[in-house]
């Protein structure tokens, strides 16, 4: 049985290798979004939750406070009693934003002098971090201008001393180049798989199958193990160069990392086989590649958030392996997380690995007789 599906994975292997039409597609993978990103992407953030953490008290703080709960983008969802209860919100992403008042903030603008007002964000998602802080700023900026007509003063009485958790400096690379790895992984393996099939077809070699002593389970295996092993390659790879050339952290378990990459993995080549048995010509696999990645690296979170999505839109998403795979590299990557914290991304990936892989398996079979 493994001598047959060997043989078959090599001719996979040499037939992907050799046709120069594979290769141009392996090296210059299609990156047209634009349907998508008319519909899902956004930089605009509609909500942010955000706590506040106020030792002071006075009727300063208050007024400042004030003008975050009637800005409309801010909805507090907590009122923190201790420093310690600031850390499990921003982990459990609760809370994007926490303002953190001292508790001499009102005797400093009596005295004339400027207050800080201390910003904690999550710095996990750069670009939204940055977003976030624009609109603080601007809120802060309202109080300072009623203050100062108020009180006769001439310099600013709040200023803004920020600090951002995850990603210190805000630098954009830090969140990209993860998601990177499960883009471009995608990318890859979807191509690779989506073909297969459907390139014996169109030469006339996938008809010989029937005639061999190859069994369903095993063509199956010998078309998954090429996209699996290409996947893992293309994904170390960059890993390697994200962090010894990019100097992007990675804090986490690399064995986490691997686990939720076969499982990724096993979903796109599941996703790129069904799409390949359904396709008659490699044009038609090439174009139902194209159909799967453009949403799925859309609805993915990869650029823009989820939660700024519609609700219809954030229910599709549930149907992307990307999305998961995202949220392991960047927990991964960014905040150190383990197994146990990653569990709840795992299973989601097995199943729909296990639902395209079981499709495709029938698909073959139906094709075939």
């Amino acid at each position: 049985m493994w001598q047959r599906i060997l043989a078959l994975i090599q001719k996979e292997f040499l037939a992907l290798l050799k046709d120069p039409k594979s290769r141009v597609v392996l090296i210059v993978p299609p990156l047209v979004q634009l349907l998508v990103f008319g519909y899902a992407a956004s930089f605009d953030l509609k909500e942010i939750p955000y706590a506040v953490y106020d030792e002071d008290h006075g009727g300063a703080a208050r007024t400042l406070l004030g003008h975050f709960q009637g800005a409309p983008s801010f909805h507090q969802v907590a009122t923190l009693a201790g420093e310690a209860e600031i850390a499990p919100l921003v982990d459990t992403r609760t809370v994007l934003v926490v303002i953190h008042l001292g508790p001499r903030f009102g005797a400093d603008l009596a005295a004339g002098r400027s207050a800080p007002v201390q910003v904690i964000v999550d710095g996990r998602n750069s670009n939204t971090a940055m977003i976030a802080l624009n609109y603080v700023r601007s809120v802060v900026d309202r109080f300072n201008e009623d203050w100062i007509a108020g009180h006769g003063l001439t310099g600013p009485p709040a200023r803004l001393a920020t600090r951002a958790w995850f990603n210190p400096n805000l630098e954009s690379r830090w969140f990209f180049i993860p998601g990177i790895v499960g883009m471009l992984t995608l990318v890859v393996t979807m191509l690779v798989t989506a073909l297969t099939v459907a390139r014996e077809r169109e030469q006339g070699t996938f008809d010989q199958l029937l005639v061999t002593p190859l069994r369903m389970a095993e063509i199956l295996i010998g078309k998954t193990v090429p996209g699996f092993v290409i996947g893992i390659a293309q994904a170390t790879l960059i890993l390697l160069v994200a962090t010894l050339w990019f100097r992007v952290p990675m804090l986490g378990s690399l064995a986490a990392f691997y686990a939720g990459l076969a499982l990724f993995l096993l979903s796109g080549v599941g996703a790129g086989l069904l799409i390949s048995a359904l396709s008659a010509t490699q044009q038609q696999g090439l174009l139902g590649a194209f159909l799967f990645m453009v949403p799925a690296v859309i609805l993915s979170g990869f650029a823009t958030p989820i939660a700024n999505m519609p609700p219809a839109v954030q229910f599709l998403t549930l149907f992307d392996p990307l999305r998961y795979f995202l949220v392991i590299l960047r927990k991964v990557f960014l905040e150190g997380a383990g197994f146990a914290v990653l569990v709840d991304q795992f299973w989601p990936m097995a199943l729909l690995g296990l639902v395209s892989l079981s499709l495709a398996a029938w698909l073959f079979r139906h094709r075939m007789y």
